[in-house]
């Protein structure tokens, strides 16, 4: 068979049965190469897409929840209905210790305050946080360090700040590590800067001061804003949110049925649905392509039948100078095979430009649709196997009906 396939008669014939009919090898090539093409840049698209909101949610750890206080809507021990929640940093530990699943729980608070280096200002958002928030919602540092322990223990007067608020308050190039920046009137040493990603994907005019130094400067006290819970993977997420509540309703004395004193954004089961979206969309773009890929191989089939009928006093010649069957199945089967693995790399090379074309019209900037739309190389290798099996057994069809007519019969066909 290595022989046969290296042997030049073997592809002078081939040569010879495409070029006969020169329009017609193309039409028949088209099915395939579309396919492939189809195949190739929706996949690619579906990758760029996932890509994007992986961005998107950038380094959060995906399986949390956020918790917030709002008001009762229903009165409950004596407590008047509207009245307002309050969490506390002994709710949070709470739900840590009582909750099954959780890995973390993150007290935050926020406020907003005047900020002003040399003779630069603004308004921007100020974080109170421990260190743990850098394992739940990794910081890219650019330089410097984020909080750690001893800033917490400490209650120094340190600040991590964004990419976006270093470009407001610095010259270009200016050092910002080490220097001092006013918020309230109070002076901070500046200890990092971070990129500016998150989700939404645009700016981030945030900084973040030890949660210890926060409740000093603030006096906020005991109080938190809200609180960030992270599930182990192998928890259900809803599941965590559910009991975390109920908790914090127990609490806080709230109506088990109370709705609205708890508000709540649950990443992981959003994050899940957009998981099972890409999951769909990726199994409708095999079914859409392979479909396509295999009308386009059945057309290759019949039209080989065509070219068999045709050839059937060639083939009548050369069963009556000695061809065995599996001689004349062989050659058919090579062509089949041949056509659609060059309708397919042609198809493979196209869906990559078509890649890269998508990839520079809507892959640019902070806002792009597709982020690196691509498929892998394991993906490439998968669809020429697909092509090479789906090429022989179409192959096998004409070439079963080429030995099917006896050499005596195909020697009288006009």
């Amino acid at each position: 068979m290595i022989r046969f396939l290296f042997d030049r008669d073997t592809w002078q014939e081939v040569y010879d049965s495409l070029t006969k009919n020169k329009l017609r090898s193309v039409l028949t090539m088209v099915g395939v190469w579309w396919g492939i093409l189809l195949l190739i840049g929706l996949l690619g698209s579906a990758r760029g897409l996932e890509n994007s909101f992986n961005r998107l949610f950038g380094d959060f750890a995906t399986n949390s929840v956020f918790v917030w206080s709002q008001s009762t809507s229903r009165p409950f021990k004596g407590f008047q209905e509207g009245r307002r929640v309050q969490l506390t940093l002994s709710n949070a530990e709470k739900v840590r210790e009582n909750v099954e699943g959780i890995e973390f729980v993150v007290p935050r608070n926020i406020t907003q305050s005047f900020v002003v280096h040399d003779f630069l200002s603004g308004n921007f958002g100020v974080y109170g946080d421990y260190p743990l928030l850098d394992k739940v919602q990794k910081k890219n540092m650019q330089f410097g360090r984020f909080i750690n322990q001893n800033d917490i223990d400490n209650n120094k007067k340190v600040v991590v700040i964004s990419e976006d608020i270093y470009k407001q308050l610095y010259e270009k190039d200016e050092e910002a590590v080490a220097s001092y920046i006013q918020i309230n009137s109070i002076n901070f040493k500046v200890i990092g800067v971070f990129e500016s990603e998150g989700m939404g994907g645009g700016p981030s005019a945030d900084m973040h001061i030890p949660f210890t130094t926060f409740q000093q400067v603030y006096n906020s006290g005991d109080r938190i804003g809200w609180m960030m819970i992270t599930g182990r993977p192998e928890f259900d997420i809803k599941q965590i949110e559910k009991d975390a509540k109920l908790i914090l309703k127990n609490l806080n004395s709230i109506h088990p049925d109370d709705k609205r004193a708890f508000g709540s954004f649950n990443l992981g089961k959003e994050f899940a649905k957009i998981t099972g979206f890409l999951t769909g969309m990726q199994f409708l773009t095999w079914f859409v392509g392979l479909a396509t890929l295999i009308a386009g191989v059945f057309a290759i089939g019949n039209i080989l039948l065509i070219t068999v009928k045709e050839r059937t006093k060639e083939i009548g010649v050369r069963r009556a100078l000695g061809a065995t069957p599996f001689e004349i199945k062989r050659q058919i089967v090579v062509e089949a095979v041949f056509i659609t693995l060059v309708a397919g790399l042609f198809g493979i090379i196209s869906g990559g430009w078509i890649l890269i074309l998508l990839d520079n019209a809507f892959g640019q900037g902070d806002e792009a649709t597709l982020v690196n739309a691509s498929v892998s190389i394991a993906v490439v290798f998968i669809a020429l196997l697909i092509l090479v099996t789906l090429g022989t057994l179409i192959g096998l069809i004409p070439a079963f009906k080429a030995t099917s007519v006896k050499p005596i019969d195909a020697l009288r066909e006009e």
